[in-house]
């Protein structure tokens, strides 16, 4: 070897080598001769690599005295820790129990932060209904603008699509007990009390929830949560009590909107395709809906409002500090969000059947 053994110059294959190893039957050993060599890099350890590589592959001793020392030292921690074959793939086994065992104490420690998530918002709250919370009423109105107004399109739209597939369902089945009129029932009954402030909910949680998340968040990864600690206001207060009020005023009436909407849906399929009168349809709806299952459906939908704001800035406050984090934690929002919404109409469900209501 001799001259400059950059990256920058045109350096000769390993294919001579290959064909001197591979070719002699007496080779013993393999080493060069360094003594006319200037300048090296990354280039010359390459090549050198390789034919260490050829080397063992032909049974043939490769020599590094004759190198430079620093190029031997570099040589001897390359070899000092060989490459673990499929290291990535490779995950070592966990025991059923440890992983039963994590999983518990994970879901522990997320309930307790919950839980504490949830008494900080409570005392913001509180804060606020004295006048000393640090609170601005401009980022409560912009955050209703996003969350109220803006969402009525997608709300409008799947609320619509749902009251059509009742009525669809259920004059189907009705028809057969030569109770069709009852669609109107079922409807009525089914959009108030459930798919109404359920579907509302869940959309609510896959458009705002995710959008607190996001946000939140992007200002744990640039530090601005941070900075306001820095400063002595509250990130609760300043960042999350507007946006939990802004849900809390909009879900009940979105859950309205959404009612009517699926009324509508309704009202279209069994007066065009039922034969139903209009007016029979609109005097059935009005039977069938009591004020209880009206409460009790715009409650559920302020409730759900709730758990949307906890679950959405709960997860953006905990996000991590990089990009990666912000799209784990929009995940878990929407999906946590989700989850509690269904299990908690489940108790719902379960408590207004206990009470006969």
């Amino acid at each position: 070897m001799a001259g400059d053994w950059v990256e920058q110059a045109k350096l000769p294959g390993i294919g001579a080598v290959e064909k001197e190893v591979a070719g002699a039957e007496r080779v013993t050993e393999l080493r060069f001769d360094t003594s006319g060599l200037k300048r090296w890099d990354s280039a010359l350890l390459a090549f050198l690599l390789r034919c260490i590589d050829l080397c063992e592959k032909n049974k043939v001793q490769f020599r590094t005295r004759t190198l430079p020392a620093d190029v031997a030292k570099l040589i001897g921690l390359a070899q000092a820790v060989p490459e673990k074959k499929d290291a990535i793939r490779q995950k070592a086994h966990v025991p059923m129990l440890r992983r039963l065992g994590e999983a518990g104490l994970a879901g522990w420690d997320g309930s307790g932060a919950m839980l504490r998530f949830i008494g900080e918002n409570v005392l913001a709250l509180v804060s606020l209904l004295r006048g000393r919370a640090q609170f601005r009423w401009s980022d409560t109105w912009l955050a209703i603008q996003q969350c109220g107004p803006e969402a009525l399109g997608i709300v409008a739209l799947i609320n619509f699509l749902i009251g059509l597939i009742l009525a669809f369902v259920g004059a189907t089945q009705l028809e057969h007990f030569g109770a069709s009129i009852y669609t109107a029932d079922l409807v009525a009954v089914a959009a108030v009390r459930e798919m109404g402030c359920i579907m509302t909910g869940i959309i609510i949680c896959g458009r705002t929830g995710a959008a607190f998340a996001a946000q939140l968040g992007t200002m744990k990864v640039s530090e601005e949560i941070e900075a306001f600690q820095t400063f002595g206001i509250s990130a609760i207060e300043f960042l999350v009590l507007p946006r939990m009020l802004a849900l809390i005023l909009m879900m009940p009436l979105l859950c309205i909107f959404a009612d009517a909407i699926g009324i509508a849906g309704g009202f279209l399929v069994s007066t065009l395709m039922l034969h139903v009168t209009p007016e029979l349809y609109l005097n059935r709806t009005i039977h069938a809906i009591t004020l209880t299952s009206f409460l009790l459906g715009i409650f559920k939908g302020a409730f759900f409002g709730v758990l949307i704001a906890l679950t959405g800035c709960l997860r953006g406050m905990q996000c991590g500090t990089n990009a990666a984090a912000v799209g784990q934690a929009t995940t878990s929002a929407v999906v946590t969000g989700i989850t509690a919404i269904i299990a908690s109409d489940g108790i719902f469900a379960v408590i207004c059947n206990a009470l006969h209501i």
